[in-house]
């Protein structure tokens, strides 16, 4: 992998689908609400928080931050960070050395930007609609060329299994060689010279 064409995208990763327990803790701590201030003093796993997408998805854990090489689409970098860190500020993380990056809307804000100069990389991000310079043709264009590595974040499991940044880490990096070992048996099958 020689990181001239890079995909970046964060996904989520959901640590538990029900938070009765924690809102018991904080009513009876006389919290107001169940919030990413409060919920680390009543729930299990003080280190995931409430994260969003948009404006209608949020969930409950961590955020997996990921970068694909687009010439072999094999995974490069896999990094977990709390649910409620923007993707913009997990992108250095996974930023590649050289080359392009290809991103969503998530990375044309200014941590990504600053990182991507800092790392004299070209950040190729879809531009939000209410900025300045907006091209709809280009971002057209420029999600056709992401779509295929798309697939990446569609077919893996969107639970977590274990508490804590690092476990889940550690998953997702084993999670990560295993998706690369069967990418490589496609492109490569071993019994293709024979």
């Amino acid at each position: 992998m020689n990181e001239v064409f890079t995909f970046v995208d964060a996904s989520s990763l959901i640590a538990k689908a029900s938070l009765w327990e924690e809102r018991d803790a904080a009513k009876q701590k006389e919290y107001e609400s169940l919030n990413n201030t409060t919920l680390p003093t009543v729930a299990h796993d003080k280190q995931a928080r409430i994260g969003n997408k948009g404006k209608n998805k949020f969930w409950y854990g961590y955020k997996k931050h990921a970068s694909v090489d687009m010439q072999s689409g094999l995974i490069n970098k896999v990094s977990i960070t709390p649910a409620n860190l923007p993707d913009a500020k997990g992108f250095k993380h996974v930023c590649p050395g050289s080359g392009a990056v290809y991103a969503d809307k998530g990375y044309c804000i200014k941590p990504a930007v600053l990182e991507a100069k800092r790392r004299g990389i070209h950040l190729a991000a879809i531009k939000k609609n209410n900025m300045h310079g907006k091209n709809k043709d280009l971002d057209r264009w420029l999600s056709g060329i992401r779509s295929p590595y798309e697939r990446v974040f569609s077919k893996q499991n969107k639970r977590v299994r274990y508490v804590g940044i690092a476990k889940n880490q550690f998953a997702e990096f084993m999670y990560a060689i295993c998706f690369n070992m069967k990418r490589l048996l496609i492109i490569d099958p071993p019994n293709a010279g024979a």
